[in-house]
């Protein structure tokens, strides 16, 4: 990791008197201002709800340039990771900084691949939930109770612990959304088949049903593993900063991601594509389209068309121009005739993309409008959308908590608070209330 360079003082006017901070650089982005040792020369915090303007930590993982519509991971544009890499090759350049050589992509593929299975004891916690039991709140627990069954990559000082444990959530996590799925739909549980890539697994363990042999198509298998692969790591965002700051306190990694998949579960995060088919639901047919976008553009409306534009890109989404591409290949392959979400998705994709008010707005479908579409096509319920997220995301949590434990500045994290209580308050006896 390329280590942030000091530039010239950032001076503070506090009127009584001038403090200086210092200015740091990165290797691209914007300088930051170093406050860490503002409380101890000033007496003051500074205040900012949401953390948008504060950098946490310094990482070497992910860029985003939401102005210029940029995303890189380890330096690598996302286009072109999207069209020639696949994602347990994205795996490794996260977890490691560089893109394996291809004896070192084979181990690594090899390593992940003997541990798809799960401890056959954990089948008895998806039993212990209701058949109706959202997926999300599933996997929530069952990955929380992998620290019960792995005692032997518990040790977060260990740095061979840890390559165990991250091996083992980035193994056995498409195994407990498979089954997550699989136990709200009735069906019995398929074992992981070896044999099968890292996306047809994933596919085969979710379709295939004992008394028929099933094949993952090719189309459908490039269209999940880049699902994948755009997924897997965003920078600082909820939850991947909810992991790091659980894992500031020297939780074990199982623990650490739970609270990740807790965190994404939130419909302004992970449930973004879950809402947006909801929203494609609300609408039904074409002929009411016009409809939803005149209340879209209505001020005094509160209806939102979901899938549209993005906090951090103030342009184009870079992930739904490739996102774009497999949801044409998929809607190619299954057809959108005899279905009416499918076929409002993409009249109103077209409608977007020509609107003045959609392009002046800069309000263009985003990766969960794309994703939402291809998952609804393949026959995945809308529960199963942020479960699979998290799968995805199950990579970046790791890089970022490994990276926060090699990181000699990292503290534990305690955010300060503007208080806005009572000063002072004397107890009064129950009696004389």
């Amino acid at each position: 990791m390329t280590s942030s360079k000091s530039k010239k003082n950032v001076s503070i006017d506090l009127g009584h008197k001038c403090i200086e901070l210092p200015r740091l650089s990165g290797s691209i982005g914007p300088d930051v201002i170093d406050i860490r040792k503002l409380y101890n020369n000033s007496d003051l915090f500074t205040f900012d709800p949401g953390f948008t303007s504060t950098a946490s930590c310094e990482s070497a993982i992910t860029f985003i340039d939401g102005d210029k519509g940029t995303l890189l991971y380890r330096g690598y544009s996302i286009e072109e990771l999207a069209q020639k890499s696949n994602y347990l090759e994205v795996c490794y350049l996260l977890l490691y900084g560089v893109l394996p050589k291809k004896d070192e992509l084979l181990n690594f593929t090899q390593r992940v691949t003997r541990h798809t299975m799960l401890h056959e004891q954990m089948i008895y916690f998806f039993r212990g939930f209701r058949r109706d039991a959202h997926p999300m709140a599933i996997i929530c627990g069952v990955q929380g109770a992998m620290s019960s069954f792995y005692h032997d990559s518990l040790d977060i000082n260990d740095p061979w612990q840890r390559e165990v444990a991250s091996i083992r959530m980035i193994a056995k996590l498409p195994t407990i959304v498979a089954y997550a799925y699989k136990y709200s739909t009735g069906q019995p549980f398929v074992y992981p088949d070896n044999s099968l890539d890292y996306a047809e697994n994933f596919l085969y363990m979710c379709f295939s049903v004992p008394s028929e042999k099933y094949v993952p198509n090719s189309i459908l298998a490039k269209a999940m593993d880049r699902i994948f692969l755009l997924h897997a790591d965003h920078e600082q965002n909820a939850s991947t900063s909810t992991v790091r700051l659980a894992g500031s306190s020297g939780a074990n990694p199982f623990a650490c991601i739970a609270a990740g998949i807790a965190c994404l579960w939130g419909p302004a995060h992970g449930g973004a594509n879950e809402a947006c088919l909801d929203m494609l639901k609300e609408i039904g047919t074409v002929d009411k389209i016009p409809k939803y976008i005149n209340r879209a553009k209505d001020k005094n409306d509160p209806f939102r068309l979901m899938g549209f534009g993005h906090r951090v890109y103030k342009s184009f989404d870079p992930r739904s121009k490739v996102m774009k591409e497999s949801a044409d290949e998929v809607l190619n392959l299954l057809g959108v005739e005899n279905n009416s979400i499918l076929k409002v998705a993409k009249e109103l994709e077209r409608i977007a993309l020509e609107d003045d008010y959609f392009i002046e707005k800069k309000l263009y479908p985003n990766v969960d409008f794309y994703s939402g579409i291809i998952l609804e096509a393949m026959g995945f319920s809308t529960s199963m959308f942020t479960p699979i997220f998290a799968l995805a995301r199950t990579v970046g949590w790791i890089s970022h908590w490994m990276e926060m434990l090699s990181d000699p500045n990292q503290k534990i994290g305690r955010p300060r608070q503007l208080y806005t209580g009572p000063a002072y308050n004397s107890y009064i006896k129950i009696d004389e209330r």
